[in-house]
């Protein structure tokens, strides 16, 4: 036997172990093509996986039917850092459920069947760069403080849902957002909408498409871009109107 196989042999051994264990490890109906990385993506799972290592750090589910996360389903995976869930059965996130998360840097729930993101969603996930919560039909509030403590997120993606109006502070209250996409809403333009339109102009250079932001709501306004130059003497007209007919009413 040549001298270098004696040398190579105990690695052979070591790497054939640690590629059984890899995959002895996986997910029965998941793939692994890493060891830190489990890709249960498009398997038409109507629940979470059984038996997910307890040291995976990207976990993809995607396009799947998943309706719920267990309130306690994040605690033991401390070192997961990015969870894609979008494309399921989602409708609720149980308050807490991701506040175990404390190194989750990217989170996708988009195009799921959300209703409402209330207080204390995230907990403090003060790591979480990334949020992607467009594409949820029926997702028609957020609360003011919904990503409170989320002191990292960069980008927040809210395009194409529900929502005709949104509390100012659950954006004002995010230190190092660069990124927020709000186009595709219904957005209602009345005396209520003025504190989210004067953040919206103050921070356009934070909407990629803020141009594709237009009321549904009233009929005077209908279709106008959030952005152009008219829309700020509109919403004064606008707020001026339900102030007199407010003190007619009285």
């Amino acid at each position: 036997m040549l001298p270098w196989v004696y040398w190579l042999q105990p690695i052979l051994i070591l790497l054939s172990s640690v590629f059984w264990t890899w995959g002895e490890n996986c997910p029965a109906t998941c793939l692994c093509p890493d060891p830190h990385t489990v890709d249960c993506s498009g398997r038409g799972l109507t629940r979470l996986p059984e038996e997910i290592p307890l040291d995976v750090r990207r976990l993809l589910l995607a396009d799947n039917w998943i309706p719920r996360i267990p309130s306690d389903f994040l605690v033991l995976y401390s070192d997961l850092v990015y969870l894609d869930l979008r494309n399921n059965s989602l409708s609720y996130i149980e308050p807490g459920t991701l506040s175990t998360s404390s190194r989750l840097v990217f989170l996708d729930l988009g195009s799921n069947n959300l209703t409402e993101i209330p207080k204390g969603t995230f907990g403090e996930s003060r790591s979480l760069i990334k949020l992607r919560l467009g594409n949820n039909p029926y997702l028609s509030m957020v609360n003011e403080d919904a990503f409170l403590g989320l002191t990292s997120l960069r980008e927040l993606e809210l395009e194409r849902n529900a929502l005709s109006t949104l509390k100012v502070g659950a954006l004002s209250q995010l230190p190092s957002l660069r990124v927020v996409r709000l186009e595709g809403n219904p957005w209602v333009c009345n005396c209520n909408f003025t504190n989210l339109f004067e953040w919206l102009m103050e921070n356009r250079h934070k909407l990629p498409n803020g141009k594709r932001m237009i009321c549904q709501k009233p009929v005077v306004i209908l279709y106008f871009s959030l952005l152009s130059v008219k829309i700020k003497t509109l919403l004064t007209s606008i707020c001026i109107c339900d102030l007199i007919r407010m003190n007619y009413s009285i």
